[in-house]
């Protein structure tokens, strides 16, 4: 079992808070495991065995209780009066109308209720307006470069590592099948039909499979890259596969909704205002790109643009990408302390690409920090205040 420390330590500190924890992420990435960790952390605390009740609602022997009603009868029975009691609710969105237990629950003063899903849909509508103020969500994503090496064992050879990283997925269960490519091939593919089938088409009521597809093979095969839903609708026409930008905006709500894409909006930084047009889009793991695509036009940048994208966000920053008169800044990242910016290349040993990447953060006027990511092998250095960091070290720092 790999030890998922950070988001441990966040579900310890929110221990019998007066909230509902509520962790998101795609599926198999490690959301249960979590929780079988927390309750082991609480039967070593103190926590007797009957005060926890947890329930997978994939496991076909609470098919039953995927009633409302039903699950709130069968929690309300095992409840231990004058003791706290742990409720654990596994992948809470198979449960019709679930939000009406869990806010029953939620108003008993000895509940400390926590509950997973796999689509983000789960917290939009009723829910929202129901528990408004009343949850907390925790999202969760595959492991880390730091996790990963952790899990490894060894952190000799950081290159070659990382290449695996990419390669063989960051699913915490695809770690540990060490690098069998056919084995961690068929990990992903039941992964990605997953998700796919269960999360996008049935929820979407998706009939034209193969065009959903098409369009996951598109964005997988751009990330990094600037696109409206017009573009994408008018580059994939162009291409043979006749789309409406409707039909497009559907798909990528479905597909954000599932967690296997991520999206970062523009954001103007001398006008202060966040853009309408020309969003970017990440996967959640490159190992299911190289799965679906292979190697092909694998740009080295835009991967660990990629990388760089989802561990500011494990990191807690609101992330978009920055417009600088006609230039661009790959990330702001920002949180309570204040604004990061992030340029990511792969490499800038030529001169020209120095410059060019160096560019748009020397033309902002604020002093928040900022940073030039690469993949050279080179100590740090500055330009006029701009840090360049080996993008290995940033991972594991």
């Amino acid at each position: 079992m790999i030890l998922r420390e950070e988001y441990l330590n966040k579900l310890i500190k929110l221990k019998n808070t007066k909230i509902i924890k509520v962790i998101t992420g795609i599926r198999r990435c490690g959301k249960s495991t979590l929780l079988e960790m927390f309750r082991e952390y609480l039967l070593q605390n103190g926590v007797q065995k009957e005060q926890i009740t947890a329930i997978n609602f994939e496991d076909m022997d609470y098919s039953e209780l995927t009633d409302y009603k039903r699950l709130y009868s069968y929690l309300k029975e095992r409840l231990v009066p004058n003791k706290m009691n742990y409720i654990f609710l596994d992948e809470i969105q198979l449960v019709e109308s679930y939000q009406k237990a869990v806010d029953s629950l939620y108003i008993k003063e000895n509940v400390d209720l926590y509950i997973t899903g796999s689509n983000a849909h789960m917290l939009s509508g009723e829910l929202a307006t129901l528990l408004s103020g009343r949850y907390i969500e925790m999202q969760m994503l595959p492991l880390s470069f730091k996790e990963y090496l952790d899990f490894v064992g060894d952190r000799t050879d950081l290159s070659r590592k990382y290449s695996d990283y990419l390669q063989f997925s960051s699913f915490p269960y695809a770690v540990s099948l060490k690098n069998d490519r056919s084995l961690i091939r068929d990990y992903l593919s039941g992964i990605y039909n997953t998700v796919l089938l269960k999360d996008v088409v049935s929820r979407k009521r998706i009939s034209d499979v193969m065009l959903l597809e098409s369009v996951i093979r598109f964005l997988f095969d751009n990330i990094g890259n600037r696109w409206s839903t017009k573009k994408i609708s008018d580059t994939m026409t162009s291409d043979g596969r006749k789309i409406s930008t409707h039909t497009v905006e559907t798909y990528l709500s479905a597909l954000i909704d599932s967690y296997i894409i991520y999206h970062a909006k523009r954001y103007d930084v001398k006008g202060k205002q966040i853009l309408k047009t020309q969003e970017k889009y990440y996967i959640v793991d490159i190992g299911l790109r190289y799965y679906l695509l292979g190697n092909k036009g694998a740009d080295m940048g835009h991967i660990l643009e990629n990388v760089v994208y989802l561990e500011l966000l494990r990191r807690g920053y609101e992330v978009s990408i920055g417009k600088v008169d006609d230039m661009e800044v790959d990330f702001i990242a920002s949180n309570n302390d204040g604004i990061e910016y992030y340029q990511v290349a792969a490499t800038v040993r030529d001169v020209d690409t120095l410059d060019r990447e160096l560019k748009p953060l020397k033309k902002i006027a604020d002093h928040f920090p900022k940073y030039l990511l690469t993949l050279d092998d080179d100590p740090p250095t500055s330009h006029n205040g701009i840090r360049q960091i080996n993008a290995l070290d940033f991972l594991l720092n």
